[in-house]
């Protein structure tokens, strides 16, 4: 499998689970960081969607970019509701998924730059 079908998938399956996280979070009355989570999480599946409709190299590195800052972004969200604990939950799993995304994405972005930077 390619790694961008792969992420694609993962980033995809990602969101449905942020998007079970965030309903357990509306019902404990958590409101803030719930909807900043669910955006920045569902962010990252619709930039890697984008990217994989690039009409140039430059466009496809941009969106994976994107991608992956909203990854980390995603990753900030889950630590801040994890040491808070303003909503007890066991975030680690979640934690432990936006990890190996940020990491796939970063991979993809860098060898996606070296080869445009080879030519």
């Amino acid at each position: 499998m390619k790694t961008e079908n792969k992420i694609l998938e993962l980033s995809f399956d990602f969101s449905l689970q942020i998007i079970s996280l965030y309903k357990i979070l509306v019902q404990h009355n958590e409101y803030v960081m719930s909807k900043q989570l669910l955006r920045s999480a569902t962010s990252i599946g619709a930039n890697v969607e984008e990217a994989n409709a690039a009409q140039t190299k430059k466009d496809f590195i941009m969106k994976m970019s994107i991608a992956s800052k909203e990854a980390r972004e995603t990753k900030y969200w889950l630590r801040l509701l994890d040491k808070s604990q303003i909503v007890t939950y066991d975030y680690a799993e979640y934690l432990k998924m936006v990890e190996h995304i940020i990491n796939i994405l970063t991979k993809i972005v860098k060898t996606s730059q070296e080869s445009l930077n080879a030519k």
